[in-house]
C-alpha cells in the first residue's frame, strides 16, 4: 500500500511499504522503480504549514469544544456541537476517510485507512464526538512523526556521503573556470584546493597529497595520494593544490554509484519485514470480524441466557459498539508496520556510517545466520600490493628474462602484473608482443618477435608440458614461472602483506560465533597455507581455479552451512553470487565483484565484516523489540478494551503512543557504537 498512503493527510503521510514487495534476483534492484520512489520522496516536500496548519486548527476546536462541553455553555449543543466536532474531524480525517473510500472501490477493504475510518465514524454515531476527533487527530499525529522518521532516516544515510562540492574549478588553456561538475568532460583537468571535496574521481597529476576518505570508508585517518594514483569523489584534499585529470562522468563517479546502491537498498525487504506485511494483511480482517463478535455475541448471550429473569443487566447496543470500536482502534498495525522498516533504515544508516553498504535490510537479517565465512586471500586478506622479491633466468639473461615478462605482464590489469612492470621500471615498452591471450586461473601467453611466451603459474606450464624445477614449487611466496619458446626460463618471486586488521578480524569472527573460517586462493598451496597459520584460519585450500572456488562453496552450502563469501576480484564474482551474503571489498575489488555483492566494504578492512555482523545483529534485536513491545501492549489493552475497562485515549496510546516508542527504538540504532 506505499502508493496508496500517498498524500492522505494535510501533511506528507507517507509511511513505508505496506505490503509484500518480494526481492528480485539477489543483487539485483528495479532501476525503474527505485527511480519512481525516488520521484516520490521528492513530491513528499511541501511548505510545513500545509502540514500543520489544519492539525493546530483542528486541536484548537476539539480542545475548545471539550471546555465548552465541560462548563455546559448552552449554545453549544446540537446542530451547532455537531458542526464544531465535525469541522475539526475532517481537517484531519477528510483525506483518511477518502483513500478509505478509495481502496474499498479497488477491493481492498481491510487496512489502517478503513479501521480508522470505521472506529472514528462509530464514535460520532455514538456521540462521542471529541473522542472520535481525538482518535483521528492523533493517528494523523502519529503519521507525520513516522514519515518524519522515516525521511530522516533516509536523508541522514544520504548525507552521510552526498555533500558534493556543486562547483569545480576547471584548468582550460591556462585558465581557472568555475563549472558545474556534472559539464566536466572526461580527460578534463581540475583543480582542488586544500579543504576542499572532490567531485569527480580522477588521476592525481600533482606529486602527492593527503585526503580524507572517511565519506566513502568511514576511516577518518588521512591517506597519502601519488601522481598517477586514482582519487575518488567524495575524499577531502588536505594538503595543497593539487590538479586532476577526470575518468568518470559526475553520474559515473564512484560516489554516485556508491549513493545509488544506498538509494536501491531498501528495495529488497527483510523476511520480517514481508512477514509482517502479509500479517497484516490476515491479521486486519479477524480485527474486524472480532471487532463484530463483540457486537453480536453479547446480544445472544442477554437474550437466551437471561431470558425471562427480572432486574438482571440487559443487552445495550451502544455499549457493546463502543468496546468495539476500541477493540478496532488498539489492533490497527500501525506500529509494527512502520516501526520494523524504520529499524532496517537505521541499520543501514549505521552501517554506511561504519564504511559498509548493505545493498537491502535482507542482507542485515541474513548476517545474523552466518555461520561459515569463505575469504579469497589477495585483496580480502592481503594487502594486494606485490613487489618483486627476487628474479632467477635459467640459460637467458636476468634482464632479457624481466623485460619479457613485463611486456607481456603489461597486458594485464592483475596487482602481481602491476608489480612486474613497476619493477621493470619501463625497460619492456619498446619491446611488441602480439597475440596475447590470458588463461583463466593460469597466466598469460604472447608471441614477442615470433617466440612464444608464457608468464603465470606452475599450472600454466604443466598445461603445455614445459618441465621445470620442482622446488620453485616449495617457494613460500607467490611466483610467476616464465617459459618461453617452449623452454623454462626462470621465475620471479612476489611478496603480498596480510593486512594490519586481518588477524584481530579472524579473532573477532569466532568471538562473535561464527564456527568455520575459510580461505580460497588461487596461489599456490605454501603461499595459502603460510598466511593461513599466521591468521589461525581454520580451513585453506590454494591452488584454485575460479570454478573450484564456487565448488568448495557448493560443498559447504551441501553441509547446510549459512555462508558469507568475501572478495574483490572479477574472478570472484560467481562466488559473491552464489553465497547466501556476497561481501566485496569496495575499494581495490572490480567492479564485477562490487556490482554482484549483497555488502560491500568500502575501506578494504577485514575487521569490517565483523562490524556487519554485529549491526545486522543489533538491528535484528531491535526490529523483534519493536515486535514484542506492540503485540504486548496490544493484547493488554485489546483485552481491557473488550471487558469496558478501557476508553479510546487508552486506544489511542496502544496505537499511537506505541508507534511512537517503537520509533525512538528503532531511531536509536544509527546512534549506537559498533
Amino acid at each position: 500500500m506505499k502508493k496508496d498512503k500517498e498524500n492522505i493527510t494535510p501533511g506528507a503521510i507517507q509511511s513505508s511499504p505496506r505490503t509484500a514487495e518480494e526481492p528480485g534476483p539477489k543483487g539485483t534492484n528495479s532501476e525503474s522503480q527505485n527511480e519512481e520512489d525516488d520521484h516520490d520522496h521528492e513530491d513528499e516536500v511541501q511548505p510545513k504549514w500545509k502540514t500543520y496548519f489544519p492539525i493546530a486548527v483542528s486541536l484548537a476546536l476539539v480542545l475548545s469544544g471539550v471546555l465548552l462541553d465541560y462548563l455546559k455553555i448552552e449554545f453549544f449543543t446540537g446542530y451547532i456541537r455537531f458542526l464544531w466536532y465535525a469541522v475539526a474531524y475532517l481537517l484531519v480525517g477528510g483525506k483518511v476517510l477518502m483513500r478509505a473510500f478509495q481502496n474499498i472501490r479497488k477491493g481492498d477493504v481491510f487496512n489502517e485507512f478503513f479501521l480508522m475510518s470505521l472506529a472514528t465514524l462509530g464514535a460520532f454515531y455514538l456521540g462521542e464526538y471529541s473522542e472520535g476527533v481525538a482518535v483521528m487527530l492523533f493517528y494523523v499525529i502519529g503519521e507525520i512523526f513516522q514519515e518524519a522518521a522515516v525521511l530522516r532516516s533516509r536523508k541522514s544515510i544520504k548525507d552521510l556521503i552526498d555533500n558534493r562540492p556543486q562547483k569545480v574549478t576547471l584548468v582550460k588553456d591556462g585558465q581557472f573556470i568555475e563549472s558545474d561538475p556534472k559539464a566536466v568532460n572526461i580527460g578534463d583537468t581540475i583543480q582542488v584546493k586544500p579543504g576542499e571535496k572532490i567531485a569527480l574521481d580522477g588521476e592525481l597529476l600533482s606529486e602527492s597529497s593527503s585526503f580524507n576518505t572517511a565519506a566513502l570508508t568511514g576511516e577518518s585517518r588521512p591517506d597519502t595520494k601519488r601522481k598517477g594514483e586514482t582519487i575518488l569523489a567524495g575524499m577531502i584534499n588536505m594538503d595543497k593544490v593539487i590538479e586532476l585529470k577526470v575518468t568518470s562522468a559526475y553520474e559515473d563517479s564512484a560516489l554516485s554509484k556508491i549513493l545509488k546502491m544506498v538509494e536501491r537498498a531498501t528495495g529488497n525487504k527483510a523476511k520480517t519485514q514481508q512477514f509482517i506485511s502479509r500479517f497484516a494483511k490476515i491479521y486486519t480482517p479477524i480485527v474486524v470480524a472480532l471487532a463484530a463478535l463483540i457486537i453480536i455475541v453479547p446480544y445472544f448471550y442477554f437474550s437466551f441466557s437471561l431470558s425471562g429473569r427480572s432486574g438482571e443487566e440487559v443487552y445495550v447496543f451502544n455499549d457493546w459498539l463502543y468496546r468495539a470500536l476500541i477493540f478496532l482502534v488498539i489492533s490497527c498495525p500501525c506500529a509494527l508496520v512502520i516501526s520494523i522498516p524504520l529499524g532496517y533504515f537505521g541499520g543501514i544508516g549505521a552501517a554506511s556510517r561504519n564504511g559498509i553498504l548493505f545493498k537491502g535490510s535482507n542482507y542485515l537479517d541474513l548476517m545474523t545466520r552466518i555461520d561459515t565465512v569463505v575469504m579469497d586471500k589477495t585483496g580480502t586478506l592481503t594487502k594486494g600490493v606485490f613487489k618483486v622479491q627476487e628474479i632467477k633466468a635459467k640459460d637467458i639473461e636476468q634482464e632479457m628474462l624481466l623485460s619479457w615478462t613485463a611486456a607481456l605482464e603489461s597486458k594485464s590489469t592483475h596487482p602481481i602484473a602491476t608489480a612486474i612492470t613497476e619493477h621493470a621500471n619501463g625497460k619492456y615498452e619498446a619491446i611488441q608482443v602480439s597475440e596475447v591471450e590470458e588463461i583463466s586461473g593460469h597466466g598469460l601467453k604472447g608471441k614477442i618477435e615470433g617466440t612464444e611466451i608464457l608468464a603465470g603459474n606452475t599450472r600454466l606450464i604443466s598445461k603445455f608440458n614445459i618441465p621445470y624445477n620442482k622446488e620453485i614449487e616449495q617457494i613460500a611466496f607467490t611466483i610467476v614461472v616464465v617459459a618461453i619458446g617452449g623452454k623454462y626460463a626462470g621465475y620471479i618471486t612476489i611478496a603480498d602483506e596480510i593486512k594490519e586488521d586481518a588477524v584481530e578480524a579472524v579473532k573477532a569472527l569466532h568471538n562473535v560465533g561464527i564456527k568455520e573460517i575459510v580461505m580460497l586462493s588461487g596461489d599456490k598451496q605454501a603461499v595459502v597455507e603460510e598466511v593461513a597459520h599466521k591468521l589461525s584460519i581454520d580451513k585453506y585450500y590454494g591452488g584454485l581455479l575460479p570454478e573450484d572456488k564456487v565448488s568448495r562453496v557448493e560443498e559447504l552450502k551441501q553441509q547446510g552451512k549459512q555462508i558469507a563469501f568475501v572478495g574483490d576480484g572479477i574472478n570472484d564474482a560467481p562466488v559473491i553470487t552464489l553465497a547466501d551474503v556476497g561481501m566485496a571489498m569496495g575499494a581495490m575489488g572490480s567492479d564485477a565483484a562490487i556490482e554482484t555483492a549483497d555488502v560491500v566494504i568500502q575501506n578494504d578492512q577485514p575487521y569490517k565484516i565483523v562490524t556487519a555482523i554485529n549491526i545486522g545483529k543489533a538491528t535484528n534485536q531491535v526490529v523483534w523489540q519493536n515486535i514484542g513491545l506492540s503485540f504486548l501492549v496490544k493484547a493488554v489493552v485489546l483485552v481491557l478494551g473488550a471487558g469496558g475497562l478501557a476508553t479510546m485515549w487508552e486506544a489511542v496510546f496502544a496505537d499511537v503512543g506505541v508507534a511512537l516508542l517503537a520509533i525512538l527504538n528503532a531511531v536509536r540504532i544509527q546512534r549506537m557504537k559498533f
